[in-house]
């Protein structure tokens, strides 16, 4: 189980408005180097975290992107400020190209249900991957419902990162702030162990 972060400062997510035609699908690692060049910080943060960027759904390592498509952090509120030098930048991202518009800040609500879409696990063992899930949970005091999706699998610069998506609900508005805020598991800059809010637990295998 990692080390706890600290808990009392609020979190946001800056959204950013992308100029770009695609990316790889599996992008994660590329994405968080190009942003590192710029925010030193961002990857050894132990909450701050970037939400994978949505491409057009379809077959093929390239995924197009629409006029919709967003760059989305999540960081403390005290380092929104630090996120300006990234205001009409160009990121080369795995032979794309990105230039991002000006940031937009949105604040976190509490939902009842929350979704990660990859928590990082420490093996293929779905069973120990709960148990762990659940030893984090009662480290914040949580009380939850938990669902685990499906396995998958990201590529990083230390090899392939296992993991699978997560399903908590039944949570109370303190819980959900703190679940959002702090996230599950390790690798927060790859887009591992980030909840947004979800309608419902039906999709948890989406």
């Amino acid at each position: 189980m990692r080390p706890l972060p600290v808990l009392d400062e609020p979190a946001v997510d800056v959204a950013f408005a992308l100029d770009g035609r695609s990316l790889p699908r599996d992008h994660a690692q590329a994405l968080a180097d190009a942003l590192t060049a710029r925010l030193p910080w961002l990857a050894a943060h132990p909450t701050a975290g970037v939400h994978p960027v949505k491409v057009v759904p379809g077959d093929g390592p390239q995924g197009w992107l629409s006029q919709r498509a967003r760059l989305l952090l999540r960081v403390p509120q005290s380092l929104q400020p630090a996120l300006a030098v990234l205001d009409g930048c160009t990121l080369g991202v795995a032979g794309s190209t990105l230039r991002l518009g000006p940031p937009t800040p949105h604040r976190l609500l509490p939902h009842g249900t929350l979704y990660a879409y990859f928590v990082a696990a420490a093996s293929d063992d779905e069973a120990a991957f709960m148990r762990d899930v659940q030893a984090e949970l009662d480290a914040l005091h949580i009380d939850a419902h938990t669902v685990c999706g499906k396995r998958q699998v990201r590529h990083s610069d230390a090899g392939v990162v296992v993991g699978f998506s997560l399903m908590l609900h039944g949570l109370g508005p303190a819980d959900s702030l703190t679940v959002q805020r702090v996230g599950i598991g390790p690798r927060r800059a790859l887009g591992c162990g980030l909840f947004v809010p979800h309608k419902s637990a039906a999709a948890v295998g989406a």
